[in-house]
């Protein structure tokens, strides 16, 4: 049962003593008051979970006792004892905000069941007003969940963030790594300048070092004007490196320079330019594999790899999926007409038992779209589409060859697209197929 410390307020005496006596056989603690001076001197310094009132007491009535609690913002329901003639005020006192009412002469089993009753609905309001909280604080670093795993990459982040220290966040695709990187900006003196990311496999080979280090006019074609690169519009603040691993062999060199000795110059000019970066990058590709095939150098990785942060997949950290289900409920249905939907437990129970090879990104899709989907006021199961999940899981047992290897196909190049985030070619060489084959491929499956 629910115990708490409960206030009685009653200008009769000997029905503040039973009161008192039989709340405090239940395991309560009790204080007592005559009027509503006198509770209110309690309310001042008291810890007080419940209010049991008379309804009209002389110098002030129990609706006087609601408005204070109500004006103190105490979450402390009220509950008010009124006889058989004073009913309707009593049910008026409840439009006003309290819990309940009990007529006198009273029922004890039947007070001791509306008290407990009360106390329950104030523990839930404080446990959610707790998860709320906690909710509001992480989702502000977009880093929601309970699990240790997370609370161990929050921790890490906290450490390293007030430092100028280089961090490498690891992890597969849809983790939440520039999420991580936000929030270790954030946290980081650099906080009031800008945090700049660029993603060096969303950006053309040809192209990418001009991208990083600006250019001076006439320096290729199509420079008409000189340009300063995200390095320098960084300055002062953070430069997010994502897909690091994609790094050209060639560029690699510059980037360590910046790192040792935070000199930069422009393409078409030998100017140096002095710039105070912290870089943070990011990749779901094993950098020291890449350094043993000769495509990443080992300095550069040692650089960036001062501090390391590996971000968990979603399949390690279950326990997380109702809180970021539910972040992403309230996010996407904030401008429902009925507000955000909730989840049924099946369809809760679903998503935990998915093993999320799209990972937070995939969840946050399947969410959205679910809210978009929904009718009512709750997601169940029918509105997820969990595309992804295995083909033996989720297809009849009498599914062709021929069906169920195109399913696959069609899922690995959806997994390219997002890998290399939409650039074809790319995507193309992640499959090891031609860029005409891959154009084919989209065509045949209603993709492109």
């Amino acid at each position: 049962m629910t115990r708490g410390t409960i206030l009685v307020v009653d200008d009769d005496e000997r029905l503040r003593q039973t009161l008192s006596l039989l709340l405090r056989t239940a395991g309560h603690d009790v204080e007592t008051a005559a009027d509503v001076a006198g509770a209110e001197r309690i309310l001042a310094t008291a810890d007080v979970d419940l209010v049991i009132s008379d309804l009209r007491m002389p110098g002030g009535s129990g609706l006087d006792l609601l408005a204070m609690v109500k004006r103190l913002d105490l979450d402390a329901p009220v509950i008010l004892l009124t006889a058989y003639g004073t009913v309707e005020g009593a049910v008026q006192a409840m439009h006003d905000g309290a819990f309940d009412y009990v007529l006198k002469p009273f029922d004890a089993e039947e007070l001791k069941l509306r008290v407990a009753r009360a106390l329950a609905l104030r523990r839930y309001r404080a446990e959610n007003a707790f998860l709320r909280a906690r909710d509001d604080e992480a989702a502000l670093d977009g880093l929601i969940g309970v699990s240790a795993a997370l609370a161990r990459v929050v921790e890490l982040a906290r450490q390293v963030a007030p430092s100028d220290a280089s961090v490498l966040i690891t992890g597969e695709t849809g983790t939440g790594k520039e999420v991580l990187a936000r929030s270790i900006h954030r946290r980081s003196e650099r906080h009031d300048r800008l945090l700049v990311p660029v993603s060096l496999a969303a950006v053309p080979l040809e192209l990418l070092e001009s991208e990083l280090f600006g250019h001076a006019r006439g320096a290729f074609t199509g420079a008409v004007a000189e340009r300063a690169g995200k390095l320098e519009l960084a300055d002062g603040g953070t430069l997010f490196l994502d897909e690091i691993g994609d790094a050209p062999l060639a560029l690699q060199p510059k980037l360590l320079r910046v790192l040792q000795d935070g000199v930069l110059e422009r393409v078409g000019t030998n100017q140096r330019r002095q710039v105070d970066v912290r870089i943070i990058s990011a990749t779901n590709r094993d950098l020291e594999s890449a350094i043993a095939a000769g495509a990443f150098r080992s300095d550069l990785y040692y650089r960036l790899r001062v501090i390391q942060i590996e971000m968990p997949p979603l399949r390690e950290r279950r326990e997380d999926i109702p809180y970021l289900a539910g972040h992403f409920l309230r996010r996407f249905g904030r401008r429902r007409p009925g507000g955000p939907p909730s989840i049924t437990r099946e369809a809760l129970a679903l998503l935990q038992d998915y093993p999320w090879p799209g990972n937070v990104r995939e969840l946050e899709n399947v969410i959205e779209r679910a809210v978009v989907l929904c009718r009512g006021e709750v997601v169940g199961t029918s509105l997820l589409d969990l595309r992804d999940r295995p083909v033996e899981a989720r297809e009849p047992s009498g599914l062709k060859l021929d069906e169920a290897l195109d399913r696959v196909e069609r899922d690995m190049i959806l997994r390219a697209l997002e890998e290399s985030k939409q650039v074809k070619a790319r995507a193309a060489r992640l499959l090891g197929v031609s860029e005409r084959s891959l154009w084919y491929k989209l065509k045949k499956h209603g993709l492109s």
